[in-house]
């Protein structure tokens, strides 16, 4: 992973509200193309406690091969560390750890994020290479969640965070 690679995670408070919100950002990489999107993933935790992975086939050649960090630290998510770990190698590759470890992601991010997650809730892991801003904040806005964990800057994350939260500025604005 390149130094201008972005790892995201967000959560939400519902179990469907994060497949939307991948839904959006699929469309902002793949279909207009003002993210340059490299992978995404979601992990739902139902109500009875187990968690779920469904994890985006991208047309890359790093996924296609499946060394993704964004399916290995979801995997390691979802369940206790050796479970995760297991299922994160089957979706990940020995590449993607050394890319897990060079984003700074810890175990202890692994805990944060699995603590947070609450029955009944679920969470977007993205891993971007940038893009248009102004696009994207546009497009994000209103779409609620909580950014749990990222390696950007502090001040964009707030900036993310706070557009999350914004009022929706309505279809076609």
């Amino acid at each position: 992973m390149t130094n201008s690679e972005h790892l995201w995670a967000v959560a939400f408070d519902d179990i469907v509200r994060a497949h939307q919100v991948r839904d959006e950002i699929i469309r902002l990489g793949w279909d207009e193309k003002y993210l340059v999107l490299n992978d995404v993933a979601v992990v739902v935790r139902h109500h009875d406690g187990s968690f779920t992975l469904d994890r985006e086939r991208f047309p890359s050649a790093a996924n296609i091969l499946g060394c993704s960090a964004v399916g290995f630290l979801a995997g390691l998510v979802l369940g206790m560390p050796m479970v995760g770990a297991t299922i994160g190698a089957m979706v990940g590759g020995a590449g993607t750890v050394m890319t897990v470890v060079s984003t700074g992601i810890t175990g202890e991010f692994v805990t944060e994020v699995q603590g947070l997650m609450k029955p009944g809730t679920s969470a977007v892991f993205v891993l971007d290479g940038g893009g248009d801003m102004g696009v994207i904040l546009h497009a994000i806005r209103g779409l609620g969640g909580t950014v749990l964990k990222t390696n950007v800057d502090v001040e964009r994350a707030r900036l993310i965070q706070s557009t999350l939260a914004a009022a929706s500025s309505g279809p076609g604005a």
